[in-house]
This record gives structure tokens, C-alpha cells and sequence, in this order.
């Protein structure tokens, strides 16, 4: 038995569920409000700016650039040793929403505010994959 602990994996909602059905079959998939055209993340019942009940899902490329980074040299929970220096990153999609993720392949001295880069997608965890990305 290993003494590591599993990792916390999301839980998906009724709300949130085609998101990460999406992530599963290796896509992006945000919502778009019918209304307005805004694009919608976090999943919500609502869009974010105008307030309409339409939205729908849509495929997007999952690249964008790193808007802001830190660099976590110590686990930022128990669940996460041994992964340490992990970077911790907002990534701004090209549809204008804000992601947090991690970036992997990457060397630290690489990491900058703007650089462009793609979906990874991590299915090493178990039942659900996760959204990361690395440079593009």
C-alpha cells in the first residue's frame, strides 16, 4: 500500500457535467450565451453578462496564454507531494475566459506572463481527466 494520498478529483454537477464529459472525450467545451455571444465559464445556469438563461456548448481550441503564474516549491496540500515545483497558473482562453490549471513540460525558466499555450489533457488520475496545458 502506498502511503500517498489520492489526489481530489472534481466531482461533477448536473451543471457542470458536460464540461468534464467534454475533458473525458479530450475536448474543450465552454458555454456561449445565445443572446449575447459572451462566452460563459465557470458552467453556470446564467450568463455572466447579460444574464440569459440560453446558453449552449461549444467547442473551443483550449489555447490561450498564461495571464498570471506562481510556483508552488512546496506541496500546497498533503495530497500533492513529491509533484513539487508545481506551476499553478491562470490561463486566459482565446475566448477571453480565465482557467485555473497547472503547466507541465515545461522548464521553470520558460514560464512567462503571455506565453501561448495548449490544452493537455491528463487522464493518469483515474475516471476523470483534467484540463492542463504546456507551452504551445
Amino acid at each position: 500500500m502506498s502511503d500517498q494520498l489520492a489526489r481530489p478529483m472534481p466531482v461533477p454537477t448536473p451543471m457542470s457535467e458536460t464540461f468534464w464529459q467534454g475533458l473525458n472525450d479530450e475536448k474543450v467545451l465552454l458555454q456561449r450565451c445565445d443572446d449575447c455571444s459572451a462566452w460563459v465559464f465557470y458552467p453556470r445556469s446564467n450568463c455572466s453578462n447579460c444574464l440569459s438563461r440560453n446558453l449552449t456548448w461549444e467547442r473551443v481550441s483550449g489555447e490561450g496564454e498564461i495571464y498570471s503564474f506562481t510556483i508552488a516549491r512546496r506541496p500546497t496540500a498533503p495530497h500533492f507531494v513529491g509533484l513539487e515545483p508545481q506551476f499553478i497558473a491562470v490561463i486566459e482562453l482565446s475566448e477571453g475566459v480565465r482557467v485555473n490549471s497547472v503547466i507541465v513540460n515545461v522548464e521553470e525558466s520558460d514560464l512567462k506572463v503571455g506565453m501561448k499555450v495548449r490544452p493537455v489533457f491528463d487522464a493518469s488520475q483515474g475516471d476523470q481527466t483534467l484540463l492542463h496545458f504546456a507551452p504551445a
